[in-house]
């Protein structure tokens, strides 16, 4: 099986080429779609869906994910080997959400073009050049090994959010993920506020801590552990991100 999340969006034709190029390696591979709509060169919102996806899949699973800024830069193109599955993409903190939670046990930089689709990439579609194929071959029992050359899995870049500081009366963090309906969720995992009475500052707003989006009036602000299992500021019936003008990495503090 192999899952993809990209921020190419449905509107052209890159998603379908890269599962053309999958079937064409293997067309008993499984594809399923994570999503699509990832904001534009978003790594943040790519390493939070992996991070929230990944433990749902069988073991042996291969996570392609190509949210991508640097293509054709110096970043490295990478396939990494971790408890339960594997991931292929590149190496600019899109798997590190992943790998805070399941640490790498190998890495190898994609440099045996015998598993690219072509020999010479192209500068600006790693995702079908590179990225799909490879991910076809893994699944299909190639060796990570066999891929291209052994990397230091300390040297895989991580995406650095800001701290999450506890002290006895507070918590301060900050917003990793911002979805559709305009949630915003945090990086304060649920269980810091188990068995404790507890209100969100976020904007200069108090918010107050609840169990589920209807526990506060219609178009009110409300805080809840969310089913991904991190604190999550909502509207009910609204949308959070526009109505309390927040946005990625924006500060937010729990006050018990």
């Amino acid at each position: 099986m192999i899952t993809l999340l990209t921020d190419f969006g449905l509107s052209d034709v890159y998603v379908g080429v890269m599962k053309g190029i999958i079937s064409q390696i293997n067309p008993q591979i499984n594809v399923i779609d994570l999503t699509h709509q990832i904001p534009p060169q978003n790594i943040a919102a790519a390493r939070f869906c992996l991070m929230n996806a990944y433990s749902y899949f069988p073991h042996g699973t291969v996570h392609l994910g190509v949210v991508d800024p640097g293509v054709g830069s110096t970043r490295r193109a990478i396939a990494v080997k971790f408890a339960t599955g594997f991931l292929v993409g590149p190496d600019n903190g899109i798997f590190s959400g992943v790998l805070s939670q399941s640490p790498a046990l190998s890495a190898v930089e994609l440099t045996n073009s015998d598993y690219w689709w072509v020999t010479q990439s192209s500068a600006t579609f790693h995702g079908r050049d590179i990225f799909a194929p490879v991910a076809a071959h893994l699944a299909s029992g190639v060796l990570l090994d066999d891929l291209g050359s052994a990397i230091d899995i300390a040297s895989l870049v991580k995406l650095e959010l800001p701290n999450r500081t506890v002290i006895d009366t507070s918590i301060h963090g900050c917003i990793q993920y911002i979805d559709s309906f305009g949630n915003l969720m945090t990086n304060i995992p649920g269980d810091d506020i188990i068995g404790k009475r507890w209100i969100v500052i976020a904007g200069g707003v108090e918010i107050p801590g609840g169990k589920t989006y209807s526990d506060q009036p219609h178009l009110s602000a409300i805080a809840l552990i969310g089913s991904h299992g991190w604190i999550e500021i909502a509207v009910n019936g609204g949308n959070a991100r526009s109505q309390l003008h927040l946005d990625y990495l924006d500060p937010v503090q729990v006050l018990f």
